[in-house]
């Protein structure tokens, strides 16, 4: 069969640990036999992200802008032992939330919905898509380990010289500090890009901070809000029968756990981190949920939701067997190939992209599955794969479509 043929490159940006080792995989079993695959590579693993100071990430960033998509690899945020262990320079901050800056977009999540695994929210009966802000916040922060007694301040000089000053905390020992910002713009982009969203997908939309404590900075999240959508959305929400409403995130967690799903719940960015990850999990997996950045320029930036798994990693180093689910990561690649084949307009891409996500739900509903998901599902005849055979059963199903 002759390859599809690619006009414009995607933006590949390679992870850690596990993630890598099937991003390999990924690529020589189900992509390369079947697309002449034109990328621009960026190896975002910590090694080179430490060697190049971390300059590879904004060289992505920029080529994602240059090209409109990109699919990216989990990659490690490093902690105090991830100093230790890979001999860093500096505690790199998280690729994801530089990228994110650099973009200015919204993530999109939403659970991957297979028959035989159900929800552990028994009421859950459709998706709940997870729009999570991807600007600043604690993503973007500015940290100090006070030492001793002193006065901490938060000061803002404007550039006429004028200042604001307001005094955050006097220590009388030890302590610790954080300063985190956001933008009206940003804020705005994200607004619009969940509106937006809602309005293409006859959602409803739900938004939820806590400003009854945060009386200025998550209350500021509210207000603009509030006033594009009465300026700009209200009409059209009505026209599409669909609905928003605000209310305070531990008031929408509550609700969540008790609605059938359907909608649209727009977050923060610390809270849209932790929710998707429950969303997700308690969907199935943290490896059954698509994601999706998008910029308000249009740049599109597909990636899976969860981590580099770790564990799995360190086993494979060992040369122990693993089971690691790559559902997320392939719909990376599907969703990625996707778009870049509606803007070039190449349909065999498109088609290439929905029959392989067919293929991997196939796969999973005829039992052949990976262990996180062989211990939840309700299929009574399954057959659980290590990392390698999944993959080769999802192309075995390929085939045959």
């Amino acid at each position: 069969m002759e390859k599809i043929k690619m006009t414009t490159p995607l933006v590949e940006m390679d992870g850690d640990e596990m993630t890598r080792i099937l991003w390999k995989m990924i690529k020589d079993e189900l992509l390369l036999p079947y697309i002449d695959l034109k990328t621009e590579y960026y190896d975002l693993g910590l090694e080179y992200r430490n060697e190049t100071n971390d300059q590879v990430t904004l060289d992505s960033a920029e080529a994602t802008k240059k090209y409109g998509v990109a699919v990216k690899c989990a990659t490690i945020t490093p902690n105090a032992a991830r100093m230790t262990e890979y001999n860093l320079k500096e505690m790199w901050k998280s690729p994801n939330g530089t990228i994110r800056a650099a973009l200015d977009g919204t993530v999109f999540r939403a659970p991957i919905i297979v028959k035989g695994i159900e929800p552990c929210v028994r009421n859950w009966e459709k998706p709940i898509t997870l729009a999570r802000h991807a600007y600043g916040d604690v993503y973007k922060n500015t940290e100090i380990k006070v030492p001793g007694a002193g006065k901490a301040e938060l000061v803002f000089t404007a550039e006429d010289g004028t200042e604001i000053r307001e005094t955050i905390h006097q220590f009388t020992g030890a302590g610790i500090l954080q300063g985190i910002h956001n933008t009206d713009k940003s804020i705005t982009s994200f607004a619009k890009a969940c509106f937006n969203y809602a309005l293409d997908t006859k959602q409803d939309l739900w938004f939820a901070t806590k400003d009854t404590i945060s009386k200025k900075y998550d209350h500021n999240f509210k207000d603009i809000f509030q006033d594009i959508y009465e300026k700009e959305y209200a009409e059209k929400f009505t026209a599409a029968g669909i609905e928003y409403f605000y209310t305070l995130i531990d008031d929408a967690v509550a609700r969540v756990m008790k609605a059938k799903g359907g909608f649209i719940w727009a977050c923060k960015n610390y809270d849209g981190d932790v929710m998707s990850d429950m969303v997700s999990s308690a969907f199935g997996s943290l490896a059954m949920m698509t994601s999706v950045l998008v910029s308000p320029d249009g740049v599109y930036e597909y990636e899976a939701a969860h981590g580099t798994v770790q564990r799995h990693y360190y086993k494979h180093l060992k040369g122990e067997e693993t089971s690691t689910n790559s559902v997320a990561t392939i719909f990376a690649w599907t969703g990625a190939l996707r778009k870049r084949g509606e803007l070039d307009g190449i349909k065999e891409l498109m088609t290439f992209a929905d029959k392989l996500e067919k293929a991997t739900i196939q796969t999973i509903e005829a039992g052949k599955m990976t262990k996180d998901l062989a211990l939840i599902t309700s299929l009574k005849e399954v057959t659980v794969l290590n990392s390698e055979n999944f993959i080769k059963a999802v192309r075995e199903t390929f085939d045959k479509l």
